[in-house]
């Protein structure tokens, strides 16, 4: 399957909503178009998937079947490697060598799930109870099974498209569930080409269903729909409560990874070049669009200017491009609608008199490319575009005297998603550790990632876990077994 044909059959998919354009964030011209699938679309694809669950085509099957077919999803990701990447970086934006690394993570998510398809086990007790007027004790055996809830939808971000695809499709795969796939109208091009390779390696017709339209519509009929029985969705936390209240018709289950305005702390006694670099690059890589960019910056008085200074240094010199222009290292941001809301939060940090160290503007060319943005003199109590997720490379910086006022300051926000400190002190990275409230805590260390350690937010940040065995039994429920004796 070429690009072109992927370009090409998206423009082919029957819909009955508006017809979306599909933007390229460095030309601003539209690379293709599809349209909105409808309220129809969306109960057929529910309906297909709870017809695939209860014929028990994929559930039922034995699990090292299942496992076989992961693998072949990850085999045939391996070999259409490169096509997924050229999509995902057509669509972002981001570049060509960026995408290419992401893509051989993602093929891993269907690895690392088929092997949890055999080991997913309840336990069993051995229970005695009274019971009677005799008040003799009976012996009861008592068992618990893990079983998939059946019918989930599955709503990801324009940020790490076939990422984020992953990240939800293997593990509710693994649990046995029949899901409905709803990608981002922004970046739908990965998913159609990710939704030909499930079908290619032989996962039952009904058991993963694509559908493409706005969130408004297709994900909105999905989060209320009376027959899903679980959302898993990544997104702002503005989004995230919505799907809570439209959950609450038929109180289905919903796991969230939402926002986030992630701190880092650096102390004096870092490795300062280490630490500059690292925190730079947290905020500014894929211009700021990452949950987990370190967009507040927090260091230790004595070492704040050179801080300052360093990653100020770190901004200017990066170059922004798109995935054909040599040396690019940052992408634009997805969208008109996200340029704006980027540079808005800038206009009003310059009307309340923050410090613009550098950056600032939107950058003088064709895209949606705003400048690495570094600023200082922000009033915590007061300024939106420190309390706010911007989802853009602006990153605010401010002192700090001891651990306590570092922790206070890192603690003061709606969202708990990620944290970093460095220090060489390691006792006080693991005290401080304990304190940050915060889903996951990266110590001398940023961006990183396993499939087997579980992530997830704390606050406003998100419901639930993913990765890990947690990201598993996110899509199975619990069910308890009685036996008399």
């Amino acid at each position: 399957m070429t690009l072109q044909s992927v370009l090409d059959d998206l423009r082919k998919l029957p819909g009955t909503g508006e017809v979306i354009p599909v933007i390229d964030p460095v030309t601003e011209e539209p690379i293709t178009e599809f349209t909105d699938c409808g309220p129809e679309a969306v109960d057929e694809a529910v309906s297909r998937a709870r017809a695939s669950f209860e014929s028990g085509v994929w559930h039922a099957m034995p699990g090292r079947e299942r496992a076989k077919i992961m693998w072949r999803i990850a085999d045939l990701m391996d070999h259409y490697a490169e096509d997924l990447a050229q999509l995902d970086s057509l669509n972002t934006g981001m570049p060509l060598a960026q995408a290419q690394m992401i893509v051989p993570t993602c093929a891993e998510f269907f690895r690392y799930y088929a092997g949890w398809c055999t080991k997913v086990n309840g336990t069993a007790h051995e229970v005695q109870m009274t019971g009677g007027i005799s008040g003799a004790y009976a012996d009861m055996h008592a068992y618990t099974l893990k079983e998939p809830y059946g019918v989930v939808g599955l709503i990801f971000p324009w940020n790490g498209p076939v990422f984020n695809a992953c990240a939800k499709i293997a593990p509710a795969l693994a649990a046995g569930c029949s899901s409905i796939v709803k990608p981002a109208e922004e970046t739908p091009l990965s998913a159609l080409l990710l939704d030909r390779i499930i079908a290619e390696a032989g996962v039952p017709e009904g058991v993963v269903n694509l559908l493409n339209g706005y969130g408004y519509t297709a994900g909105a009929a999905l989060t209320a729909h009376p027959d899903v029985e679980k959302i898993a969705f990544t997104g702002s936390t503005e989004v995230g409560k919505e799907i809570v209240r439209a959950s609450a018709g038929n109180l289905k289950k919903v796991m969230l990874e939402l926002g986030g305005k992630s701190p880092v702390l650096i102390y004096d006694d870092a490795d300062l070049d280490m630490a500059i670099m690292m925190a730079a690059m947290g905020i500014f890589i894929h211009s700021g669009q990452g949950c987990v960019c370190g967009s507040r910056i927090f260091v230790q008085r004595g070492v704040y200017e050179r801080v300052v200074e360093g990653i100020a240094t770190v901004a200017k010199n990066l170059k922004l491009g798109g995935p054909k222009e040599e040396g690019a290292m940052i992408s634009p941001l997805i969208s008109a609608k996200q340029l704006t809301r980027v540079l808005g939060y800038l206009d009003e940090g310059k009307r309340d008199g923050v410090e613009i160290v550098t950056g600032g503007e939107r950058l003088d060319r064709r895209g949606y490319f705003v400048q690495p943005t570094v600023l200082t003199n922000v009033d915590p109590a007061t300024s939106r575009l420190y309390k706010e997720e911007i989802f853009g490379p602006v990153v605010t910086i401010l002192p700090f005297d001891d651990d306590d006022e570092a922790v206070a300051l890192a603690n003061d926000t709606t969202y708990g998603l990620a944290a970093t400190a460095w220090t060489t002190n390691l006792g006080r990275a693991h005290r401080i550790a304990k304190r940050l409230q915060a889903g996951t805590v990266t110590l001398n260390c940023q961006l990183v990632f396993d499939h087997a350690v579980p992530f997830g937010g704390y606050k406003q940040s998100g419901w639930g876990h993913e990765f890990g065995r947690e990201g598993i039994e996110a899509y199975m429920q619990t069910k308890s077994v009685w036996a008399q004796l």
